[in-house]
């Protein structure tokens, strides 16, 4: 049995606006294993991404607690929560935010100098196939292009999770499917544990485990027990 790596429990998250509460998660818990390819869908507005923000550590939950192998992250005061993003947590968004002025070579890089012990930067931009891409600029790439970049940036920390919000959203089909069969891969050869939130349906086909969200609960919990290549998905 592969072990635990995140664990959720009970959390909650409130956030007050112009004296009115909005529950974005009530009572949420869950668990990512090492080496896990999770998938979770739900509709806007359903809590994904407050739940993917508290997983890496960039929010704090109103209720409950997280665990990061073993340890409280709810725990944690600022400089800590900062150490647990550089070094455990790789992110990948929809919109790439890469920085603008510096080449393909040098955003990985950036990301590379924040732990100690990061994979080369040409093995990584090999890996995700950009060694010819190196110097370019993000205005000089494609979309699909700027994300195999942010994807590279995000492994090259050699993080144990790697949580993506929408990674396909700002895609075509067919580049999207290039991003999740790359993801798939980074999963594959590396064991890093990659979570994907999505409202995307047909990309739950690909995931071990599949978690189904609405109005900040999950509604559903499905095992996978032979997901499909990114190839075979059709939206």
């Amino acid at each position: 049995m592969a072990k635990t790596l995140l664990q959720a429990e009970d959390i909650s998250k409130v956030y007050q606006t112009g004296g009115v509460a909005v529950h974005a998660l009530r009572g949420v818990s869950l668990e990512l294993k090492e080496g896990e390819f999770l998938v979770i869908v739900g509709p806007s507005g359903s809590g994904k991404s407050t739940l993917l923000n508290i997983l890496g550590g960039m929010d704090l939950p109103t209720a409950g607690r997280v665990l990061y192998r073993g340890t409280d992250l709810t725990r944690y005061d600022e400089a800590k929560l900062t150490a647990y993003r550089r070094r455990e947590v790789g992110f990948v968004f929809q919109h790439y935010n890469l920085m603008s002025s510096l080449t393909a070579r040098e955003n990985v890089e950036l990301a590379a100098e924040l732990v100690a012990d990061p994979m080369p930067t040409d093995e990584v931009l090999e890996r995700v196939g950009l060694s010819a891409r190196t110097n370019h600029f993000p205005a000089q790439m494609s979309g699909g292009v700027q994300q195999r970049v942010a994807i590279a940036r995000a492994v090259a920390k050699k993080p144990g999770l790697l949580l993506c919000d929408e990674p396909t959203g700002a895609l075509d089909y067919e580049t999207g499917i290039q991003i999740l069969s790359l993801l798939r891969e980074v999963n594959a050869d590396y064991g890093t544990t990659v979570a994907i939130i999505t409202h995307n349906l047909a990309i739950a086909a690909m995931g071990d485990r599949v978690l189904r969200m609405r109005s900040g609960q999950i509604v559903e919990v499905r095992e996978n027990p032979e997901p499909v290549p990114a190839e075979r998905i059709v939206w």
